[in-house]
């Protein structure tokens, strides 16, 4: 289960906004959704949490380049959300995984396909194909320094566990306007 909300800063302080992840099937919709939240161009946060697995935080400031974290990227990589984290973090060509969509075994409809067989040398650590994958390292990946100009330093982001967004949002003075929308 998946909690995800938008920190807005403002003139007055932060604006939360629960964030539905339903239509972001991509890291680039959910880069367009925290723009759409901003207020005069300003920062924006969004914050997404699997339970207790892994947390991820995603800044976005005007047009500027956005800036990840991803708590855990082995356990992010294994969900939707968090994999399209992990991709970009690891430098995932999106070139290429457009191609691995493409059905290029050369069989035309109605045609058996055939399986390929493949070795253990072909599989990633989960056993899952994977042709010039890199592996995911366990534990934190991205720049976590990203929240330290907003109060939260590197080193308190690297050794967040159990409600990470709580006090991320306390840190940031947002706590009040997170648990409204949660």
């Amino acid at each position: 289960m998946y909690f995800a909300a938008l920190l807005a800063r403002t003139e007055d302080g932060w604006e939360a906004s629960d964030m539905e992840l339903d239509g972001v099937e991509s890291l680039s919709d959910l880069i367009d959704l925290a723009r759409s939240a901003a207020v005069d161009d300003d920062t924006v946060v969004a914050l997404i949490e699997q339970e207790d697995a892994w947390f991820g935080v995603v800044r976005v400031d005007g047009e500027e380049d956005p800036r990840y974290f991803v708590s855990n990227a082995a356990a992010a990589a294994r969900s939707s959300y968090g994999s399209m984290l992990t991709k970009e973090l690891l430098g995932s060509d999106e070139e290429d995984d457009e191609l691995d969509e493409l059905d290029l075994d050369g069989t035309e409809d109605g045609e058996e396909e055939s399986i390929a067989a493949f070795t253990d040398e072909d599989a990633d650590e989960d056993g899952e194909r994977g042709a010039g994958s890199e592996p995911v390292p366990a534990g934190p990946l991205g720049d976590p320094r990203l929240l330290d100009d907003l109060g939260v330093t590197n080193k308190q982001l690297m050794t967040l566990d159990g409600d990470a967004l709580s006090e991320i949002a306390e840190s940031l003075g947002a706590t009040e306007v997170l648990e409204a929308v949660r």
